[in-house]
């Protein structure tokens, strides 16, 4: 799940529409996108999309006609996916895992009962991504022309190096890691734009896109990059979220400022966790990341998206055509004749 900023970001943080992202470069981390499709997009008793075998094709709606909204806005989108996580998240690994079994338990109990609402909202809590899902997620925005970035290890982490290199302007992701690995732009709810319906509510709520800026929250703290992933450490991360108990967001950020050094704060508290600390601060702020990409905007290849979603997978014929359609229409309109130069970061 990440670092919990939230209350760190909110003096900061500037809601966006997407209009004012465009002509500009994302780089979006996509397994974490990917699983807010496979959260969000089922039917009303929590059931995912699935073609006639059975297989999900949630997170194929979403990648398919998210990115083509992207795309009509003028948006540059690069999808990075995960490569091997570090051996310090494995208990964290773990734990998703046995919450989704729990989740899973809940969702079947609820659905017996007849309780929708409650079924959807464990249902969301469900979702796994296989490796044929992933390769389906590939080949779709292959086809699309896309570009998409295997990561060597975490996908933020190398998001985050390409924004901070000028190969993208900003990193798109849900979680506010992407800040402690340097990202200096960080560009929120991608996936989620739009009219949503809270959980257990009958209250909907439009939700924008946030933007937030590597230093101006560093600015506005009087902090440095080191001294916020210290604090990101105290409060818990995904290699060892129970952080320092009894330390919230106040307390971090006065420990941080006491001391000279930002690993001595760990002189000053608690540390109850298996995984040392500096382990975890090497991992944000050396990450395993590659200079070994290419993001080139394509035209579609209408015949191969149609046949992956239509043939294989059971989509509608009409709406995958009508959604090709704005999908060649926003190629020509803001790529096919733009120069390079014109883009941030080329």
């Amino acid at each position: 799940m990440g670092v919990d900023l939230r209350e760190l970001v909110a003096p900061v943080k500037v809601e966006l529409e997407l209009s004012d992202l465009s002509r500009k470069a994302l780089a979006l981390d996509a397994y974490n996108m990917l699983y807010q499709f496979l959260a969000t997009i089922r039917q009303r008793d929590g059931t995912p999309l699935m073609d006639a075998y059975g297989r999900v094709t949630s997170h194929l709606n979403g990648l398919f006609y998210r990115t083509i909204n992207f795309l009509e806005h003028g948006i540059k989108p690069a999808y990075v996916f995960d490569g091997k996580p570090p051996e310090l998240k494995a208990r964290e690994v773990a734990k998703r895992m046995r919450v989704r079994a729990e989740a899973e338990k809940k969702y079947r109990a609820a659905l017996e009962r007849g309780d929708l609402e409650e079924a959807r909202v464990y249902a969301q809590q469900t979702g796994r991504l296989t490796s044929d899902m992933v390769e389906d997620s590939k080949k779709l925005l292959e086809y699309m022309g896309v570009p998409w970035v295997q990561a060597p290890s975490e996908g933020e982490a190398q998001a985050a190096y390409m924004a901070s290199r000028g190969s993208v302007w900003a990193s798109g992701s849900q979680d506010y890691d992407s800040l402690l690995f340097g990202a200096p732009r960080l560009v929120r709810n991608l996936a989620i734009t739009g009219r949503r319906k809270l959980p257990r509510k009958n209250v909907y709520i439009e939700v924008k896109p946030e933007l937030i800026e590597l230093n101006r929250l560093l600015k506005h703290y009087g902090l440095t990059r080191e001294q916020l992933v210290v604090i990101g450490i105290l409060l818990g991360t995904d290699y060892a979220p129970e952080g320092v108990h009894g330390v919230g967001i106040k307390r971090a950020l006065r420990l941080v400022k006491e001391v000279d050094e930002p690993l001595r704060v760990f002189e000053l508290v608690k540390w109850e966790n298996d995984v040392p600390p500096d382990k975890i601060f090497e991992i944000f702020m050396h990450p395993q990341v590659t200079d070994n990409y290419k993001l080139e905007w394509r035209p579609p290849d209408r015949e191969k998206v149609f046949k992956l979603l239509v043939d294989e997978h059971n989509f509608s014929p009409e709406r995958v055509n009508n959604a090709l359609e704005r999908l060649e229409k926003a190629y020509n309109t803001y790529f096919k004749q733009t120069s390079l130069e014109s883009w941030f970061g080329f």
